[in-house]
């Protein structure tokens, strides 16, 4: 058998050397991944490597026990999360993280010898090391500025104020909806609905006012009982012009920011008996950015709903039946249109566009779309619900979803708007409220009947979402 020679021999074992510094490569920067600094300790500077495995080994087991405490006790991951401090922390932490990974990437590819490795294994060691440090340290960077808008977005949508406690046990929340414009004093709220809602179960019931109402009395020593002792009975006296002639007062509203608000609020606690914690004001007009901004909102359109107001249809847009996801503009048109209805059967569509926007509107949605959710939220709402009391109700929405909302509305056949039987509602708002603290499973029926203006009903018999157990069934 010939004898191989030396020289041989060294040519025949290249190419295992070659696949060795290969795999010595792989290796290293799969280590990085799984275990950061593991790469330094094994080949490098292991003072880097022991100070990367500790922050490491530190953060999982933080992750782990705030994973576990928020598993046990949701509201804290809600208390740590609402809060503009922890938030600026966790960015910062995250742009670090980002900064040492890359680092420790880089270092990694330059401790597998890149300049050792052939050609093709060179090529492929430096753009999978480029990818990785791309896909790693973007997605961390992603994840700071998501944090970052999240603070931004608590800062500039809600108040520095006092926490209002729960009242008997139930936070009660002022909901005006409407819209300004050049040929609008002001806003002027087309819905105003208040949601009473469990402090502890998070059960709400939606009390729904007509914009109508009048001869009605405020809540007792406020101003504008002072102003009309024997009730709000004047010409033109309806419930949503509170709004503007409290813009005309201002003087009487020492101290507040919103005397519309002001208004508004001693109205509705007059005429419902409940003390209100805090209120959310929507721009309808800049409505439909946030429905777009979460990329619609699915809806059961029973009827056609023209997409035009009187007076300025052009009698060929309409939002056709059947169930569908409507953008912005349509959702707005939904809730609005008067045309083929009244304002009732219209207050029942709004109420089914709550429903629907609690539903679908989840977590991981909010997360996807923090940005335009921001961006739409800051140009349309204002309230005055304080940071500290935001946890509170992030806990209280993600427990009403699995609730049924149930409904009433103070309108006919129930109430006469023009002249309302005020004990007649404070009755009725006590009896809805004791009733959702029995936490009554859903319906299985579906409501059966005509319907007028795409809600069940019409304006002699009530529409059914206005006053029901179950609202998404009434939808």
């Amino acid at each position: 058998m010939p004898a191989t020679s030396p020289g041989q021999s060294r040519t025949a074992s290249r190419p295992v050397v070659a696949r060795l510094r290969f795999r010595r490569a792989l290796t290293l920067m799969l280590m990085t991944l799984v275990l950061p600094g593991s790469a330094q300790i094994a080949a490098g500077n292991r003072r880097v490597g022991r100070i990367a495995m500790r922050i490491w080994g530190g953060l999982v087991l933080t992750a782990v026990l705030l994973a576990l405490v928020s598993w046990a006790f949701p509201k804290v991951a809600f208390f740590l999360f609402a809060k503009t401090v922890v938030l600026s922390f966790v960015r910062f932490l995250l742009i670090g993280l980002a900064i040492g990974f890359g680092y420790l990437l880089v270092d990694s590819w330059r401790l597998g010898d890149p300049l050792e490795l052939r050609q093709k294994q060179r090529l492929f060691m430096t753009g999978l090391t480029t990818g990785v440090s791309l896909t790693v340290v973007g997605a961390l960077l992603f994840a700071a500025h998501v944090v970052h808008v999240q603070g931004t977005f608590i800062s500039a949508m809600f108040a520095n104020a006092a926490v209002s406690e729960a009242h008997e046990g139930r936070y009660n929340v002022l909901l005006l909806g409407g819209d300004s414009g050049a040929t609008r004093w002001g806003l002027r709220p087309d819905s105003i609905t208040v949601a009473s809602i469990d402090a502890e179960t998070g059960r709400t019931v939606l009390f729904g006012l007509p914009r109508n109402l009048q001869n009605f009395t405020f809540a007792e020593g406020s101003v504008m009982a002072k102003q009309f002792p024997h009730g709000y009975n004047c010409d033109g006296c309806e419930l949503n012009s509170l709004f503007t002639w409290a813009l005309d007062h201002k003087k009487l509203f020492k101290g507040e920011k919103y005397p519309g608000v002001a208004a508004t609020e001693q109205a509705v606690e007059g005429v419902t008996g409940l003390k209100i914690n805090y209120f959310a004001m929507v721009n309808l007009s800049g409505f439909r950015h946030l429905v777009d901004a979460v990329g619609g909102v699915k809806l059961h359109v029973r009827d056609r709903i023209p997409k035009g107001a009187l007076g300025d249809f052009d009698g060929k847009s309409y939002i056709e039946p059947g169930y569908r996801t409507l953008n912005g503009a349509d959702t707005l048109w939904f809730a609005r249109s008067r045309m083929a209805a009244d304002d009732y059967s219209r207050m029942a569509r709004q109420k089914c566009v709550m429903s629907a926007m609690l539903q679908q509107l989840s977590p991981k949605v909010v997360v996807l779309k923090i940005g335009d959710i921001a961006k739409a939220s800051k140009a349309m709402v204002q309230t005055d619900l304080p940071q500290d009391d935001l946890d509170t109700f992030i806990d209280l929405a993600l427990k009403a979803r699995s609730e049924p909302i149930k409904t009433v509305s103070f309108v006919p056949p129930l109430i006469e708007t023009y002249r309302p039987n005020i004990d007649k509602i404070q009755a009725l708002v006590q009896k809805a409220i004791e009733r959702s603290t029995e936490g009554k499973k859903k319906p299985a029926h579906k409501p059966a009947g005509n319907t007028t203006g795409g809600s069940y009903g019409d304006i002699h018999n009530g529409y059914t979402a206005n006053s029901t157990e179950d609202l998404d069934s009434a939808c």
